[in-house]
């Protein structure tokens, strides 16, 4: 991980602690169950088998117009094949592990074919406990799996901050993979590859993707992802 990624990283740790400590607008957010996902009414006009990206501001697209987010880029990528499927990106800025968890009921209305999982990366970012992450991620897979025993999932691995120490990075990463393994999910090591610490694909945050970013993070999910779906 280069040293560009971890100083936005510590950069951004330190002002969602700020933000969460004086005003909580982050946590505000990320509890609002229908936050990043259609009204009812219009997801009821389309029966169409979902592709859900439940993840954290890497998924909203923070930063950018919603269509050049990777959720939306795998959409386009759907339709140029001739695959019938509804994209819904379920993102949210600031979102933990047990945010996206809370969410869960409201996305389960919807008939999930395949769930694209990520997060972890601000219980990262606010070093919060790795057993809590593990315990959220595998009930978000598991409720889901139950509701939908056909679905199908993406799980997206992160990569931790050095300066949480070398056994959180251990057991932080460790959770994604196990997770997969667990859950017969396909893994992408690290969903930022080829992505984080460069200064040209990362807004100057240093964290978020820019456009070009966001299409490189969906050629990465693409490899596991498109065989899925045809």
């Amino acid at each position: 991980m280069s040293v560009v990624w971890l100083r936005g990283a510590l950069r951004y740790s330190l002002s969602a602690l700020i933000a969460c400590a004086f005003c909580g607008l982050l946590a505000c957010e990320a509890e609002r169950p229908e936050a990043g996902v259609p009204a009812p009414a219009a997801a009821a006009e389309d029966e169409r088998p979902v592709v859900l990206f439940l993840g954290t501001s890497l998924t909203a697209g923070y930063g950018l117009p919603s269509d050049e987010a990777f959720p939306a880029l795998i959409g386009e990528r759907l339709a140029r094949e001739g695959l019938d499927y509804r994209i819904v990106n379920a993102g949210v800025s600031g979102d933990t592990s047990a945010g996206g968890r809370r969410r869960l009921d409201w996305l389960l209305r919807m008939p999930l074919a395949v769930l694209v999982l990520e997060l972890g990366a601000n219980d990262m970012l606010r070093g919060l406990d790795v057993g809590a992450l593990r315990d959220n991620l595998s009930a978000i897979l598991s409720r889901t799996r139950g509701a939908y025993p056909e679905v199908r999932f993406v799980v997206a691995g992160m990569r931790a901050a050095p300066n949480l120490g070398a056994d959180y990075a251990r057991r932080f990463e460790a959770v994604y993979p196990e997770l997969a393994q667990q859950f017969d999910a396909a893994f992408i090591p690290f969903l930022l590859a080829g992505v984080a610490g460069d200064p040209d694909s990362n807004l100057p945050d240093g964290l978020h993707p820019t456009a070009e970013g966001h299409r490189r993070v969906a050629d990465t999910l693409w490899t596991e992802l498109g065989p899925l779906l045809r």
